[in-house]
């Protein structure tokens, strides 16, 4: 099975995605079209790279709680400039997040988006991310973590601020210096609560356990998006669209058996969704070379081709 034809000419935009969720748009047919789609200039407000960004977005697989809270931003924004007009209040919002969900779900590469966008829109003057864990919080003497925690958020004025696995600022007891961390970053929302957005991401039980730890903590952050696996139909749309960035395709029997790969695996401990695709697609794409380079003058479909040996379905 491959993507073949010409792209349509009609523009990608929502109803395009809506009929890919009905079922009325084929998983290839769709890969094909976004692939070959671009921003148009002028589409969306601020910069082409705004436009960029957006269009990135939606054409992320799933994520639609992600997708409408970005238009519902966009649309506040819009709507606030027309008040202003009028010399009505606009209140600017306080966008700090909660990202809870598995491994390879797309709360880093959302993060990252969400950057361009608020940059575009004005909420950011920035618009860059800082990506820490716990090490980068967290210091070994009393008032150490209170510098280290500043010194992030220095980093990340004018921008986001994104906590992985955050809820190990929680553990230790009451003694451990997460919690001074936690105090430090629950200031700076408050203090600086327009000028940075705090995005705190882990898995999704834990983060419950987080959260309930201090009974204030929770009602700091006004969007909290939960990220659900990705369906198996989903993540072989996934598997075909990193394919094909890296000029790859799928034969049909390597489709089938990534596939009943992937439905085996579905249920592990340590199933990473999006992050388990792409590490199968690296190793497959390794496999393929190795096979290929004992050929004398492989041909181009065979050079883009990934069969079925050479995908990997069990550890090795």
């Amino acid at each position: 099975m491959f993507l073949t034809g010409e792209p349509s000419r009609d523009p990608v935009g929502p109803h395009f995605y809506r009929k890919i969720e009905k079922g009325e748009v084929g998983t290839l047919e769709a890969l094909h079209r976004l692939s070959k789609a671009r921003p148009e200039a002028g589409a969306e407000p601020g910069s082409a790279a705004t436009a960029s960004a957006f269009w990135e977005l939606n054409r992320l697989v799933g994520l639609a709680e992600v997708k409408k809270i970005v238009e519902e931003i966009k649309a506040y924004i819009e709507i606030g400039r027309r008040r202003e007009a009028y010399n009505l209040k606009c209140e600017q919002l306080v966008l700090h997040m909660i990202f809870s969900g598995n491994p390879g779900t797309g709360k880093t590469t959302v993060a990252r988006l969400l950057g361009k966008l608020f940059l575009g829109m004005g909420v950011l003057t920035k618009g860059h991310l800082v990506e820490v864990e716990r090490a980068d919080l967290v210091g070994e003497y009393i008032g150490h973590t209170a510098l280290k925690t500043r010194e992030q958020l220095r980093k990340a004025m004018g921008g986001l601020l994104f906590v992985d696995e955050a809820y190990s600022l929680g553990r230790g007891g009451v003694k451990d210096f997460g919690k001074e961390a936690i105090d430090v970053l629950v200031k700076a929302m408050e203090d600086c609560r327009h000028n940075f957005v705090l995005i705190l991401a882990g898995y999704r039980r834990e983060m419950s356990s987080f959260l309930s730890l201090n009974p204030g903590l929770s009602s700091r952050f006004p969007i909290q998006i939960a990220y659900p696996d990705y369906s198996i139909a989903e993540l072989l749309e996934i598997a075909a669209m990193m394919a094909q960035q890296r000029h790859y395709l799928f034969s049909e029997a390597a489709l089938e058996k990534l596939q009943s790969c992937l439905e085996r695996r579905q249920g592990e401990l340590d199933f990473s969704n999006a992050r388990l695709v792409r590490n199968l697609l690296e190793t497959a794409i390794r496999r393929q070379a190795l096979r290929l380079s004992r050929q004398e003058r492989p041909g181009r479909e065979e050079l883009i081709t990934i069969e079925a040996a050479d995908l990997v379905v069990v550890r090795e």
